[in-house]
């Protein structure tokens, strides 16, 4: 149990342990050794004699001028304990850190005594072709793609998560809110109740040490009256003001959280409502405004779950903003984009306006604790059969198997620190609009400036500023040429980045959705990838066709479906009138059909 003084100078530190002694062993030294970042150690102790019964209070020491644990350098101690008795050792090894944390009273978040804003997302445990059965490797490389995003801060959703994760976010300066799974509404019986503080208490139990933890959630969405036949608010109160209770009486120091239950943001340290601006409810212009509200309603507010869906792969065409007398860069972009981006059409290019918006927003909000993306990566779920990827929840910056979304390089764009140049659009093959029309190109970049080329012709430098909505900025108005062509991103400076993409132009118009054109391309060793594209009578390519798309398959190979991703689905929602799947070819010959309401079925042999 680690703790500073008010001026950060001096940390206490007490150990404590429970013995489980199921034989009755007698007697047992006691060894005790604090260890610091580098190894070293810097206090020891030994107990002789000790009945290893119950619980012991083995050491309560203070340390000068401890290295703090913090998002930038997550320093870590390490305490041993090793109990010798009938001639056997065992040795039990805990990590743990000095930090102080407050929530403001109506004000931002302090991490060791300086403001911190809270930059976070969301985790389920939850992966393409596995499910929860997540490997170990899986989950370092999701957290280190969150990491290198510049996130500081996690809610873990809905339940207790994997000691692996917790001590992934020890190390790589992670904060944490981990929570029970009390979620939706309705309270069930005694068992039901039961379960909850049970739950409640094993999580603060075994999580306890981590001091990337500073929230215990006790639930979300209670206020959901759908999960149980009865439907009483104050039956709602009285378990979660149990809990609460529960939750201080184990662990005095941290605080409690829950997520959207307005009649019971009085009992809890830390509420946050449910603020979807530009996808639930409102347009995301009123994020600001919506969240102060809040604010003021709350002592501590802290916003989780924002944002909207994205099918990845799926871009809107917008026309260049046309710029009103007196009207700012930022106000005709706002005003071009929303004529023709529209918060249903879960479109990549709206998505990333919504959090551009957002983060924008964030920088100049001074009152501001932060606020969690709603989540970092799409997830399957038992609900949202219609979706353009069947049971997935698609607001995930990361599809299902860690394919990267353009939203991805947004959150960069203003969270990270290594610096980084991207282009809008590389998962969109074919652009499409009139002759000689002005179309929009989004760089997002952390850099001071920005200059782009279109087909080698340079089209200006522009300055960043992170107020300049969108991209910071660092957008730019250009005609493209019909059929191919390249843009290139590079940034000032001696250490120049670049980023490059290549796209096809099409100004020819297309009608109703007729048939497929199919191809086959070969992957690694016996895969193939088959791609349909939709067509119209013409044969001209139906560029903004969302139909629904089945895959079928006869021979020898076999499907790579289930997935949950774009490309990993056998009935899939088309994105610009295209979609994928993949094939395992098991060294045979198969046909696979390609089928959509109202459109001829196509077949294509693979091998």
């Amino acid at each position: 149990e680690p703790a500073l003084d008010a001026k950060l100078k001096k940390g206490t530190l007490k150990v404590s342990g429970t013995f489980y002694n199921p034989a009755d062993v007698r007697e047992a030294l006691v060894e005790v050794t604090v260890k610091n970042a580098k190894g070293e150690a810097v206090s020891t102790r030994t107990l002789d004699k000790i009945t290893p019964l119950g619980d012991l209070d083995m050491l309560d020491i203070q340390i000068d001028k401890p290295q703090l644990w913090d998002v930038d350098h997550p320093v870590l101690y390490t305490c041993e304990v090793t109990v010798t008795a009938n001639g056997q050792k065992m040795t039990a090894s805990e990590r743990f850190g000095f930090r102080s944390f407050e929530f403001i009273d109506k004000g931002p978040f302090m991490l060791n005594g300086k403001r911190l804003l809270l930059r976070g997302t969301h985790r389920h445990e939850d992966h393409a072709g596995v499910a929860a059965a997540m490997t170990e490797e899986q989950m370092i490389q999701e957290m280190k793609m969150m990491k290198e995003m510049g996130v500081n801060f996690i809610r873990l959703g809905h339940y207790q998560q994997s000691e692996i994760i917790l001590n992934l976010c020890d190390e790589l300066g992670i904060l944490v809110w981990e929570e029970i799974p009390w979620c939706r509404g309705g309270v069930g019986n005694e068992t039901y109740r039961g379960q909850a503080k049970r739950m409640l208490t094993n999580m603060i139990t075994q999580h306890y040490n981590h001091p990337s933890v500073i929230i215990w959630g006790l639930g979300n969405e209670n206020d959901w009256p759908n999960d149980f036949s009865e439907f009483e608010q104050r039956e709602i109160r009285s378990l979660m003001s149990e809990l609460n209770t529960l939750a201080h009486h184990l662990d005095a120091e941290r605080k409690t959280a829950i997520r959207r239950c307005a009649f019971c943001s009085d009992i809890v340290d830390v509420y946050s409502p449910s603020i979807w601006a530009g996808w639930y409810r409102g347009v995301y212009t009123d994020y600001q405004q919506m969240s102060k509200e809040e604010m003021e309603k709350v002592k501590h507010f802290l916003h989780v779950e924002w944002g909207g869906d994205s099918h990845a792969g799926r871009h809107a065409e917008a026309t260049a903003p046309i710029r009103k007398e007196g009207e700012s860069d930022g106000d005709a972009a706002l005003n071009g984009s929303a004529l023709v981006l529209k918060k249903g059409d879960w479109s990549e290019s709206y998505i990333v306006k919504l959090i551009d918006w957002h983060l924008k927003e964030q920088e100049n909000m001074p009152w501001l604790t932060g606020a969690a993306y709603w989540p970092f990566k799409d997830f399957s779920t038992p609900v949202r059969p219609d979706n353009p990827v069947p049971y997935m929840n698609q607001k995930g910056v990361v599809e299902r198997d860690f394919t990267k979304k353009e939203s991805y390089y947004v959150f960069q764009s203003y969270w990270a620190e290594k610096p980084m140049v991207h282009i809008y659009g590389h998962g969109w093959p074919v652009r499409w609009g009139d002759v000689d029309e002005e179309k929009e190109v989004l760089v997002y970049s952390n850099c001071p400036s920005v200059e782009l080329f279109v087909n080698g012709q340079s089209q200006g430098i522009r300055k960043r500023n992170s107020q300049d909505f969108p991209a910071a900025g660092l957008r730019w108005n250009v005609k493209f040429t019909k059929g191919q062509n390249t843009l290139r991103a590079v940034t000032a400076g001696k250490e120049a980045l670049a980023d490059e993409l290549s796209f096809e132009y099409q100004t020819e118009k297309w009608g109703k959705e007729h048939a497929f054109r199919v191809t086959s391309t070969p992957k690694e060793d016996g895969i193939v990838e088959v791609e349909a594209q939709l067509v119209d009578s013409n044969g001209i390519r139906c560029l903004d066709s969302r139909v629904f798309v089945s895959f079928d398959i006869a021979g020898d190979g076999e499907l790579i479906q289930n997935q949950g991703t774009a490309t990993g689905s056998r009935k899939v929602q088309a994105r610009n009138g295209r979609a994928q799947i993949r094939v395992r070819t098991q060294g045979g010959t198969s046909c696979v059909a390609v089928k959509a309401d109202k459109v001829q079925t196509s077949f294509i042999t693979v091998q």
